[in-house]
């Protein structure tokens, strides 16, 4: 079991973000927006191999921040 590090929201102890998850599955909304965000899912993932997200790439990015 995980913990938690925050409580959940109201609508999410209501059960009202599944409902709206499962309307949108069944109406099919989230194969139109798979398609329109094709593109930055690329992008995203391109930089995730390259390492643009890896440690040290993170500390020199704050560093060229700290010196902008």
């Amino acid at each position: 079991m995980r913990i938690r590090y925050r409580k959940p929201s109201l609508k999410t102890a209501l059960g009202l973000t599944a409902a709206k998850k499962k309307l949108k599955r069944d109406l099919g909304i989230y194969k139109v927006t798979g398609v329109l965000n094709a593109p930055k899912n690329a992008k995203r993932r391109v930089k995730r191999a390259a390492g643009w997200e890896s440690e040290g790439a993170k500390l020199f990015r704050f560093i060229a921040r700290l010196f902008k």
